[in-house]
């Protein structure tokens, strides 16, 4: 009683849990300070000593009663036993009321905000900017206002859907009069073209109902489930079955699909319904949707199906727990049953060549198709495209007795493409009796009588019989004087149709497959077992074209190699018990019996296409709901095997090829910007006049040409450039133009300015003269036709008469050239000597500046940049130019510097990966030297017949070496020998040609950024040469090879690696002659730097052949020399008078040793150290 009298004085009420937890814990603990029981609260662990166990546990007890009795009953369901005493007591009651409840708060907000987040990313990319908006408008985001904000947008967007038919919301109001650019079909333009917009458009996911013709209605209601009995994945017949509510079972029979239009116009899509015929209603499972991640909300009789905040269905309530879904079946789309013998017909229909029902039903009587029950085909497009024909002609009324008793032949072509053999006709021939068919590929018509005669002989010795009439066109071959002549002495009677019609010959151009098809002249029957008596086997017949599985023998592959590769089956190997395949990595035709086939994907494939054309919009799983979207985005079909046009693709440019596509791409306004700058370029040069065509000459066309440039500094990303091109390949040469060469500069002399710019720490800029060939004048007259889109209204017949030369014209580099040239002497520069497109000029204080002329690309360095501005000043009062800056990047060679330590590296890091992705050797596997010693290439190695030239013609060979020889004369000395080795089998490469040349590629992978490094080091400012030559290395004819490299400012500036021109008879003449090859590029290169300021005395040359120098510098004649040409000699007369120092070096030290021959991986990596050619 003092307990409650206490609690009625404090005015506690009992705490249901309801209430303010934190001020009840309050007054709780006023209640025991007042009744003496507070110290229970701090735990047993805190104890008063004075007092005994006893009394502890008595004010314990006191304080926990104290405690219960102001907990309701309802808190008391809360408690547990587990409470020891008062401490224990109130933690609980803490974490029940005060951090439990915390904790959930902040994990509800979390998962508020995950939900938020999962419902924005699972957006399509048409919500993209409203997606930005809401993910960045605020710090944390909050479901309930990205579904309120997400609604908003969708009612905007579908605010007309109603007014639109069921193609995506499209009006079908559009004008049938225009015509699409694409397809070449009427009703839409290229923009809205299907075929132009496959992929490329955006995917929504729909659900499919099923539904029957009467449609009166969908259920929403809770429907039936399939029971054990069946999978609602399977295909077959036999989809198991449902119970109903008196526990009756009704059989599915099969999957489909169904359009529903809402109430609100929106078509949507269910996919993999039941069909169920004895069902009375269509009934949607709400379960189904509900595992599916859908919601759905019952209220005033009307229900809602939602995935987030957007309604895709809508019910209105019919009866108990019944709701009719506000929408109606689109009539003419029940749902098809997919069966498993749709699969089945259609594999055997591609198998056998899309042969006609009437042949498979033929077929299938016999029991010659495995595995399909109904022969019925559905439209098949290319049946239609290939097979559709004219009206038959009169059935023929000669009847044969016997095989090979009349005979049909004629030839087809020529193709646009010939075969890898070179092939652009066939010739068949069949026997009318039989049916049966034969081909033989020609090269030519004058081919014929050739391979009839091998028929002839074939046929003839496989049924002891004898041709006794032939029917043919009245084609030239046929009618040959030889053809007839023997055709009489072989008593073979000669049948002539009219030419043009080669449907008289009763029978088409006829192959493999149409010996093994029911004929008609055969009253079903197979020609093949007409002709051999024996009934035709089909289990070995497979889609042409589809991808199979070769298996690849022990002997040819390692333990952990894969046992087969993928090909492609092209058909029977005549005489042999094998398929015939096509290896598109190793080129070839492969015969093999051990093969496994993959022809589901291309019947998937078939059916995707099919799929494609019929239905237009999309669908997925059946349980996900979407609106019909306005668009259609697919994924485009792929038929596999990409890999035959890897290589087309990547050596093909994205930029566009005619003015039409550049107006039309995605880029369409920089590539406009582009040309608009060149047009205004040509006005303001007056590169021409318009005038009328004088009679009797003839204009030139012209054209645009478009690239996109890779940014060759920093102050510039990558450019769009659009050039007027005149079509100069119909110049006359006397008439139009008469001198075309133009001089560049040279590779060597643009490293040895930069080996100069790295040791005296010069400024290096680069210029970029825009329309360069427009400022030459041109001394002929020349008419051209205006240029696509800029012709001026009113002048559209009338001509350019070219003032100044123009891109494309054979003279303009030529002209322009002689127009800088001319300009660059009036301004106080001179062209050197030894290299005229380096123009070179001494300043006040004696120090220099040059300027490097590649076409319309300059390179410009001088000590003092004042002076590097004067010289771009007056350029740009004279030409049209673009300041690049600090130059980055010149011909594909990129330059980096370090200027602190005088050092300037010069490299082609991105072209080669370029040519690595080119060549798909990304991924190969790097090699330490670019030759391999096993690699003993000779012209023995050469194909040396049709098929191995066939197998070699697919293999880009020339475009490979092409491109290593480029990155050998820029900036890749270490690959001089290996590739001057493989361009010698140009012409006609080899496999192992071939395996040395990928061989090289994957040396390149494991050292692509290496480059050349020049630097200013001590002794290193003078040239300095290396030479060396390795005796009788070449196999063929045994000719010796020369190499030889220079270096300046520690890297090299020039180098070669070739076959010496006679055969030497011995290590010292082979030696002796490279030495006289060195000291001429010696000579060049002394004269250069002279004339860049750098004097130095004789060029130091090291060879490592005592008998070559002794023989150099001593004129003695002797049994051993006396052959030596007298031209070789020179290099005497140059060790006389100084130009050249040629010193013996040992061979190890010799950088020189890895252009001549393949070296060990240490000598070689010791080469490229001599020769400062390293990675950054």
């Amino acid at each position: 009683m003092a307990i409650n009298a206490s609690i009625a004085t404090v005015g506690l009420v009992k705490f249901d849990g309801t209430g303010n937890f934190g001020l009840w814990q309050r007054r709780v603990k006023d209640l025991l300070v007042q009744q003496g029981l507070v110290k229970a609260l701090y735990g047993k662990t805190k104890k008063p000593e004075k007092m005994t166990d006893d009394e502890w546990e008595e004010l314990d007890m006191k304080a926990v009663s104290t405690i219960r009795l102001l907990l309701a009953e309802r808190s008391h369901v809360r408690c547990h036993g587990g409470e020891l005493n008062c401490r224990d007591l109130v933690e609980s009651r803490e974490k029940i009321y005060v951090q439990i409840p915390h904790e959930q708060t902040a994990s509800k907000a979390k998962v508020d905000e995950d939900k938020a987040m999962m419902l924005l990313t699972s957006l399509p990319a048409s919500y993209e900017h409203l997606v930005t908006t809401l993910l960045y408008g605020k710090e944390t985001l909050e479901l309930e206002e990205v579904s309120g904000a997400l609604l908003d947008h969708y009612q905007r967007k579908h605010k007309d859907s109603a007014e639109s038919s069921g193609e995506g919301g499209r009006s079908k109001s559009k004008s049938k009069a225009v015509k699409c650019y694409k397809c070449q079909k009427k009703g839409h333009i290229k923009r809205d073209c299907p075929e132009w917009n496959k992929g490329k458009e955006e995917s929504f996911t729909s659900v499919n109902v099923v539904a029957d013709s009467e449609s009166d209605g969908d259920m929403l209601s809770v429907s039936s489930s399939t029971d054990g009995t069946g999978s609602t994945l399977i295909r077959s017949i036999n989809c198991g079955s449902v119970r109903m509510g008196n526990d009756a079972a009704c059989t599915i029979i099969g999957m489909g699909t169904i359009k529903i239009k809402m109430s609100d116009g929106v078509v949507r899509t269910l996919e993999e319904v039941r069909h169920i015929p004895d069902m009375r209603k269509n009934l949607i499972s709400l379960g189904t949707l509900d595992s599916k991640g859908y919601s759905y909300k019952s209220e005033n009789g009307i229900m809602k199906v939602s995935k987030g905040a957007m309604i895709v269905m809508t019910g209105q309530k019919i009866s108990s727990n019944v709701y009719k879904l506000l929408g109606n079946t689109i009539l003419g789309g029940v749902a098809a049953v997919v069966e498993s013998e749709d699969d089945d017909t259609l594999l055997w229909h591609m198998r056998l060549g899309h042969i006609s029902e009437r042949g498979m039903r033929e077929l299938h009587k016999r029991n010659l198709l495995t595995g399909i029950k109904s022969c019925k085909l559905d439209f098949c497009k290319y049946c239609i495209m290939g097979k559709q024909c004219r009206v038959r002609f009169k059935t023929a009324t000669h009847k044969t007795k016997g095989i090979l008793d009349y005979v049909h032949s004629d030839i087809w072509g020529p193709v646009r493409t010939p075969s890898k053999g070179g092939a652009q006709y066939f010739m068949s021939f069949i026997d009318d009796y039989s049916r049966k068919a034969w081909v033989y590929f020609l090269k030519n018509k004058s081919e014929a009588f050739a391979k009839f005669k091998i028929w002839k002989a074939e046929v003839e010795n496989q049924t002891g019989r004898k041709i006794k009439c032939l029917r043919t066109d009245n084609g030239t071959e046929y009618r040959d004087g030889d053809f007839l002549k023997f055709c009489e002495e072989h008593g073979i009677k000669r049948h002539f149709t009219v030419r043009k019609t080669p449907q008289q010959n009763g029978v088409d151009v006829a192959c493999y497959i149409i010996n093994r098809s029911p004929r008609v002249a055969l009253d079903g029957k197979v020609a093949e077992e007409v002709w051999t008596g024996q009934e035709v086997d089909y289990s070995f017949m497979r889609i042409f074209g589809c991808p199979a599985y070769v298996h690849i023998s022990g002997e040819d592959r390692s333990k952990l190699d894969p046992k087969s590769k993928k090909c492609i089956f092209l058909g029977f190997k005549k005489g042999v018990k094998g398929y015939k395949l096509w290896d598109p990595v190793a080129q070839k035709v492969v015969i093999s019996r051990d093969v496994v086939f993959d022809e589901k994907s291309m019947t998937k494939a078939f059916k995707e296409e099919k799929s494609q054309a019929a239905e237009s919009s999309n669908n997925i799983g059946r349980s996900t709901v979407s609106d019909r979207p306005k668009r259609n985005k697919r994924p485009p079909v792929r038929y596999g095997f990409e890999d035959l046009v890897s290589y087309a693709l990547l050596t093909s440019s994205e930029d566009p090829s005619t003015f039409q596509e550049a107006i039309e791409s995605s880029e369409k306004d920089k590539w406009m910007e582009a040309m608009v700058e060149e047009n205004e370029s040509l006005s303001k040069n007056k590169t021409w006049e318009l005038t009328e065509l004088p009679k009797g000459k003839k204009p030139i066309g012209c054209k645009w040409m478009f690239k996109k440039k890779e940014a060759v500094s920093e102050k510039e990303g990558e450019r769009f450039k659009a050039r007027l091109v005149a079509k100069g390949y119909s110049q006359r040469h006397g008439i139009d133009y008469d001198e075309v060469f133009s001089p560049v500069v040279k590779h060597t002399s643009i490293r040895v300015v930069l080996a100069l710019v790295a040791d005296q720490d010069l400024e290096l800029e680069q210029l970029d003269v825009k329309t360069a060939f427009l400022h030459g004048n041109l001394e002929e007259e020349i008419f051209m036709e205006q240029p696509e889109g800029f012709k001026q209204p009113g002048t559209e017949n009338l001509v350019c008469r070219l003032k100044k030369s123009l891109y494309g014209l054979k003279q303009s580099p030529r002209q322009w050239y002689k127009r800088f040239d001319s300009y660059m002497i009036q301004i106080g520069y001179t062209h050197c000597e030894y290299d005229c497109c380096v123009y070179v000029r001494i300043l006040e204080d004696g120090s220099y500046i040059f300027l490097l002329l590649y076409v319309d690309d300059m390179l410009i360095a001088a000590k003092s940049m004042y002076e590097v501005n004067r010289l771009k000043s007056l350029l740009h009062k004279e030409f049209e130019m673009k300041d690049l800056g600090a130059a980055k990047k010149i011909l594909g060679m990129e330059i980096r510097r370090d200027r602190e330590a005088r050092k300037l590296w010069l490299s082609q890091k991105n072209y080669i990966r370029k040519v690595l992705e080119k060549f798909s050797m990304l991924d190969a596997k790097p090699v330490s030297t670019p030759l391999a010693n096993h690699f003993r290439l000779s012209g023995s190695q050469c194909p040396k017949n049709e098929e191995e030239i066939e197998n070699m013609s697919k293999v880009p060979y020339a475009s490979a070496v092409g491109c290593l020889m480029y990155a050998m004369v820029c900036t890749r000395p270490d690959l001089a020998h290996a590739v001057s080795t493989v361009s010698r089998y140009m012409a006609n490469p080899g496999r192992e040609h071939w395996n040395a040349v990928k061989w090289i590629s994957r040396y390149l992978k494991g050292i692509a950024e290496h480059g050349i490094l020049f630097s200013r080091q001590p002794g290193t400012n003078s040239v300095v040469g290396y030479v060396d030559a390795d005796y009788a290395g070449e196999v063929d004819d045994r000719r010796s090879t020369t190499g030889y490299v220079f270096t300046l400012s520690g890297g090299p500036i020039c180098w070669k690696s070739t076959l010496q021109s006679i055969v030497a008879m011995s290590t010292t003449e082979a030696e002796y002659m490279a030495v006289v090859e060195a000291a001429k590029e010696a000579l060049w290169l002394k004269g250069l730097v002279k004339e860049l300021g750098l004097n130095q005395g004789g060029v130091q040359m090291h060879c490592d052949s005592q008998s070559a120098i002794y023989l150099a510098k001593n004129q003695v004649y002797h049994a051993r020399t006396k052959h030596i040409d007298v031209r070789f000699h020179k290099i005497r007369e140059l060790i006389v008078t100084g130009d050249i120092v040629l010193e013996k070096v040992h061979t190890s030290e010799n950088a020189a040793d890895m252009l001549t021959k393949p070296v060990t991986t240490a000598k070689f990596k010791h080469c490229l150290d001599l020769v400062n050619v390293s990675s950054l």
